[in-house]
């Protein structure tokens, strides 16, 4: 009980304290500079003021945040399998991987945004660009990273390599592919909010989370600028939440993390 207590108090007093320390900075800054950082009721306020607004521009980001991810995922894992299955495959395709990897995602922008004229759409290709990497190394490494014991027991009972996938690599690498998940849930938002940022637009009236931070700030509208960023944050809780919810109903039965934690 104690320590259940513990872990409630400790993040709440944390919090307090930040809250504090902001609310310092706040007023030690000479007066025309207190608008960079505005006071913590200042940012509630406009939170409350705008929350239509907010609501609506995190939905539009949840949604092409939510589409890159799902393609990120399915792509991903599809790729992932054709990697461990072929050496031949691995080596011809795992550079351009990193080739990927290596390159900056706006540079990307202006040619989508010249290509596409759908919004969303450029805002989910951005996110799946940003989200691919992480799933598929860590599910081709899940893949690989099979007990050996297991694998010769396979083997020796003569098993199709089918099978060795199916009933052996597949599960064993779930662990791994849940924690490129969990990388890619957290990368999610990010990369629909910097794809809003340099792809989108405002669409319907009113634009994702990512056009509103360029409006607020072009206009100077600090406190709702602020808004704007804990929203994206509160967005990036959802999605890691959700991931941790599938994680724990695929793994906590069997998985040795879980186990111990009973």
């Amino acid at each position: 009980m104690r320590k259940q207590l513990l872990s409630f108090l400790a993040p709440l007093l944390a919090g307090i304290l930040l809250l504090g320390l902001w609310s310092c900075v706040h007023r030690r800054l000479s007066p025309e500079k207190q608008y960079l950082v505005p006071s913590p009721g200042d940012v509630v306020a406009a939170f409350i003021e705008n929350r239509s607004t907010l609501a609506l521009g995190a939905l539009i980001t949840a949604a092409g945040a939510a589409a890159g991810l799902t393609a990120a995922v399915v792509l991903g894992y599809v790729l992932a399998l054709g990697l461990a299955f072929s050496k031949i495959t691995r080596a011809a395709l795992y550079p351009y991987l990193m080739v990927l990897q290596m390159t900056p995602i706006i540079v990307f922008a202006p040619i989508l945004v010249l290509v596409i004229d759908a919004s969303l759409l450029r805002v989910a290709i951005i996110t799946f660009l940003i989200c691919f990497f992480p799933l598929v190394v860590n599910t081709t490494q899940g893949l690989l990273s099979v007990d050996s014991q297991l694998l010769d027991f396979f083997r020796l009972s003569r098993a199709s390599r089918r099978d060795e996938f199916l009933r052996l690599r597949m599960p064993a690498a779930q662990p791994y592919f849940f924690t490129g998940l969990r990388i890619a849930a957290t990368l999610a938002p990010i990369g629909a909010i910097v794809g809003d940022y340099t792809a989108g637009n405002a669409q319907g009236g009113v634009g994702g989370l990512g056009f509103q931070i360029v409006l607020t700030s072009s206009r100077f509208q600090m406190p709702q600028l602020y808004a704007t960023a804990i929203t994206g944050c509160a967005l990036g809780f959802v999605f890691v939440a959700v991931v941790l919810a599938l994680q724990w109903l695929a793994l906590h039965r069997w998985h040795d993390s879980y186990d111990r934690a009973r």
